[in-house]
């Protein structure tokens, strides 16, 4: 790095001097957080260089920018991150060597800001990163939560949420841009005018609630390209923040009430919405970054442009699953509303400017509004999707004249909800799945319909991760050795990785890999020392399992497999078993009973295997506890053997997979998502497959599984003999449940 901030010396005189004027410290004195902090804001210092660089060229080259819009970012450590895109990481960790610090340690007091939880926001975060690189333009819009999805706890076996209070010493890398505030708008009625100028009627909005939206930028740096792009987070604060009057005549409730309910928008990520004041909830916090990030995008536009109608030649919007396509109305609401264009150049701005990626092929997660909550919470929005609708459905019933059976299935507005996954393929210029199996069922089944209507609109982009952050930064003895044989090409441009196959029989090379391997599984053997108490043999197979826990993803199976092994061992105890580590990591929702049942019995399990003397440590069961991005690094990097083996057809593509593959781990997978293309890529030779595959489970989908019950026995005697007070296992109704 030629900066001269990353000279030793300098970089040295920058950490001590904002310890003295952060904390009015010597260096000596200060935390370890208070040192994580003064490093932290002495990078910031040459990023905001970078980025001041980065908007002044795309000021004057006035690219055409992507703002991607998500309800998730589930970004990771940046500090790390930075330095390894800045090239400065040996520079860095160096000074701080010579200062007494352990940049490693530096790190782990930076906690993982909780913006996302699973592989959506990953995914998001992974493009952003990308984009940087690629030297694209580009924004991410969402939300800037203060507690995120929750911290989890695991007591008794049990998950518990607490609150992710990630901003209490406050985030480095963020920056406060007040003077880009935006309001919006809530509730209240819509009042129509006629306006003789443009001899038809307007439509004002009137009696609502307001909200401030407040931009804080979060730098994303490209690699060893000094380009900074920009994550745009909104917070939410009152218009008013105190009403004294009301105060004094002691309505304190009505005094505060501006401030709770600018609160609640961005409190947590996802608010349980088993309830109706949890749905609510969601919608304002969907349409709240999405209008502040829309009336942003609009503001920047017309600064260096005149006609708001060529917007979409510089500015598009992708709407990262269902979550922010309430975007297309509330362009389209801006356009008419506030630009004064008419509905016909509204509508052709907005379908050229919004895309769509889908990320779910379970029709039960594509987001649908009860009406009533909808038209009351956004009723002018609700009015345009109400016009919207009624045009699209006449354009149905003059394709497919008297086929009610199709105005049924793609209708936006039926049957008392707003659907948004059909709103977003009626607008957008682009509708894309996650993977190739993933899009040709969209295509083939669960969007049908919608295909046969606009074939020209679907598109396949499959998922992808970024090798900095899961190679380079999470794994840096393979990243090393990697680079060592094929060179740093690599590092932006992972095909090349393809010749390391020129080493593949190479002896020599194989046992560097295996000492690699290793010693990655001695660092996360010590974590879990550290964090369960367990002591695991990093001479074991580390077979893992982490991702967010769904019925889907199957970790129950996962399991009771655990338990088949288990049980084998018990009646054999001299059989031939090369020792097992099982891992898992997950999250459930909050609201998510059986998900939340099935950490228990993982937990349960462990207990019961890891107690036991007899079976000579042959097997351990491991619950790591608050999985998240910066404890993901330290698992990939060991993991031997990865469990990708969703439901066959339900798993849009993964990202874990990917990840784990990257850091040399064995995947067992059943043939669904982006499994099917790994596979593909790595060749059938290098591939076992069992089972049966895609097409003929689909049609066995009916099928009854619960007569197979009977006949694992080393399995069902689990049933009603471990953890009674759960009711987990009694008489088998747990295992029957989920097997159902």
């Amino acid at each position: 790095m030629t900066n001269e901030m990353f000279k030793k010396e300098a970089f040295k005189k920058s950490v001590k001097d904002n310890v003295k004027f952060l904390y009015r410290k010597t260096i000596e004195e200060a935390t370890q957080e208070q040192i994580f902090q003064a490093v932290s804001y002495s990078v910031k210092d040459v990023i905001i260089d970078n980025w001041l660089a980065t908007q002044k060229a795309y000021d004057e080259q006035d690219p055409k920018i992507v703002y991607y819009m998500s309800m998730e970012f589930l970004m990771g450590r940046a500090l790390g991150n930075n330095l390894i895109n800045l090239c400065a990481y040996g520079e860095v960790k160096e000074a701080l060597e010579e200062l007494g610090f352990d940049l490693n340690c530096i790190e782990d007091q930076e906690p993982d800001p909780a913006l996302g939880n699973g592989g959506l926001g990953r995914l998001a975060a992974c493009f952003l990163d990308s984009l940087a690189t690629l030297n694209y333009a580009a924004y991410g819009c969402g939300i800037r939560y203060h507690y995120g999805m929750f911290k989890q706890k695991i007591q008794n076996g049990y998950q518990i949420e607490v609150p992710d209070n990630w901003l209490k010493n406050g985030y480095p890398f963020e920056l406060r841009r007040p003077e880009y505030a935006k309001e919006v708008h809530f509730g209240g009625y819509v009042r129509v005018e006629y306006d003789p100028e443009k001899g038809g009627n307007k439509f004002i909005h009137e009696g609502y609630q307001a909200v401030k939206a407040i931009p804080y930028d979060m730098p994303i740096t490209g690699y060893d390209n000094d380009v900074v792009n920009t994550l745009r987070i909104w917070d939410a604060e009152p218009i008013v923040d105190f009403e004294l009057d009301s105060f004094d005549k002691g309505d304190y409730k009505k005094a505060v009430e501006q401030e709770n309910l600018a609160r609640n928008i961005v409190e947590v990520l996802y608010p349980n919405d088993n309830h109706y004041a949890g749905k609510e909830l969601r919608l304002k916090q969907q349409y709240f970054f999405v209008s502040a990030s829309l009336q942003a995008a609009i503001a920047k536009y017309k600064k260096k442009h005149d006609d708001i109608h060529k917007l979409y030649e510089k500015v598009t919007f992708q709407m990262n699953d269902t979550h922010p396509t309430v975007a297309v109305a509330e362009l389209m609401r801006i356009l008419m509303d506030e630009e004064g264009l008419g509905w016909d150049e509204a509508w052709e701005v907005t379908t050229k400017s919004v895309a769509y990626t889908n990320h779910t092929i379970m029709s039960e997660a594509l987001e649908k509004w009860p009406i009533e909550l909808f038209s009351r919470l956004l009723p002018r929005v609700y009015q345009i999707i109400e016009e919207i609708n009624r045009r699209f459905i006449l354009e149905i019933q003059q394709k497919y004249p008297g086929d009610n059976h199709k105005v049924e299935k793609m209708a936006i507005i039926y049957d008392g909800q707003v659907k948004m996954a059909h709103l977003a393929i009626c607008a957008g210029y682009s509708v894309n799945g996650v993977a190739a199996l993933h899009t040709e069922i969209l295509k083939k089944q669960e969007l049908k319909d919608f295909y046969e209507m606009f074939p020209e609109k679907f598109n396949n982009k499959t998922n992808g991760i970024t090798q900095r952050r899961f190679l380079m930064h999470g794994d840096p003895l393979l990243a090393d050795w990697v680079t060592k044989y094929v060179g740093k090409d690599w590092i932006t441009d992972l095909s090349r990785i393809k010749r390391l196959e020129f080493y593949a029989d190479d002896e020599k090379v194989q046992q560097e890999f295996l000492n690699i391997k290793y010693q990655n599984k001695l660092r996360l053997a010590s974590y879990i020392e550290e964090h369960n108490g367990i002591e695991v043999n990093p001479r074991s197979i580390f077979d893992v399992q982490v991702k967010r826990l769904h019925e889907y993803k199957r970790q129950l199976l996962n399991i009771l497999h655990v338990m088949y092994l288990y049980n084998e061992l018990k009646e054999h105890p001299d059989m031939e078993f090369i020792p097992r580590t099982f891992i898992f990591g997950a999250k459930a929702a909050a609201g998510y009973r059986n998900a939340k049942l099935t950490i228990k019995l993982i937990n349960s399990v462990a207990d019961v295997i890891n107690n036991d003397k007899s079976i000579n440590g042959k097997i351990k069961v491991v619950f790591i506890e608050d999985y998240k991005v910066s404890n993901a690094e330290i698992i990939f990097a060991a993991a031997d053997v990865s469990e990708q083996i969703s439901t066959a057809s339900k798993e849009a593509s993964g990202t874990g997979n990917m990840k784990f593959m990257l850091n040399g781990a064995l995947t067992i997978g059943t043939m669904d998502g982006a499994n099917v293309e790994m596979a593909e890529e790595v060749g059938k030779e290098k591939q076992s497959r069992q089972g049966v595959l895609l097409h003929p489970l689909q049609e066995r989908s009916g099928a009854q599984p619960r007569p197979v019950m009977g006949a694992p026995v080393k399995v069902c005697r689990w049933t009603g003999c471990r953890d009674q007070e759960a009711g987990l296992h009694r008489d088998g109704q747990f295992l029957h449940q989920h097997a159902g």
